[in-house]
């Protein structure tokens, strides 16, 4: 039995494509370049920005950072609540509360960011501890997030902690730190991704976390 569960946020708790696709698409404009079919840029949702613009793009660390602050500047503003919460989300993380479980998320988000979407959709009263990546890319792949977290939170066995989220970083994240994970299907990571990573657990529905837990 896991005493300390850990979320992702974008692909686990909440559906963020409208939000991040539009603002990734607003900063490939500036560089000039028109993207048709959005859904294209789901590959965006889950790794780290910097990273995915030089992957997926070719961009230079210079050109990176740049469309990085053009992302954040349609995100802040309106990309942010571009999102919805999945069905059941709310409902597990009270049955988790209510277990006496230690509910910490983990996500490569800006700290700011995911902070404010929590209390948007009325979920940080869940929350005992909110890690999120820095908005100067200090903090940013996912191991580091998650040490980040359970260094300051703290969790007091790494036995006693698992690790949810929907893509393979979350997954090569827990196992960074040696920690357990649950890999869910209902977000942007199929099958494939989560097992060949490693995932201790995949679950298919949101309360099937639960199960695990």
């Amino acid at each position: 039995m896991y005493q300390y569960i850990l979320f992702d946020l974008d692909g686990t708790l909440t559906d963020p494509g409208e939000g991040i696709t539009n603002s990734v698409a607003y900063a490939l404009d500036k560089f000039q370049i028109s993207v048709k079919d959005k859904r294209s840029l789901y590959k965006f949702i889950g790794p780290p920005l910097q990273e995915s613009f030089q992957r997926f793009y070719g961009f230079s660390v210079e050109q990176s950072l740049q469309a990085v602050e053009y992302y954040r500047e349609y995100f802040r503003v309106t990309g942010i609540f571009e999102n919805e919460v999945y069905d059941g989300i709310e409902e597990m993380l009270y049955a988790l509360k209510n277990a006496g479980k230690h509910i910490l998320l983990a996500t490569s988000k800006p700290e700011e960011f995911a902070k404010r979407i929590l209390k948007h959709f009325h979920l940080m009263q869940y929350f005992d501890f909110v890690a999120g990546a820095t908005m100067d890319g200090t903090r940013c792949k996912k191991g580091e997030i998650i040490q980040y977290a359970i260094d300051n939170y703290p969790v007091e066995s790494l036995s006693d902690a698992v690790m949810v989220g929907d893509r393979e970083h979350d997954i090569l994240g827990a196992r960074q730190v040696g920690m357990d994970s649950i890999g869910v299907l209902y977000g942007y990571g199929d099958y494939e991704e989560l097992s060949k990573a490693g995932a201790t657990y995949i679950a298919k529905e949101v309360m099937e976390i639960l199960d695990f837990v």
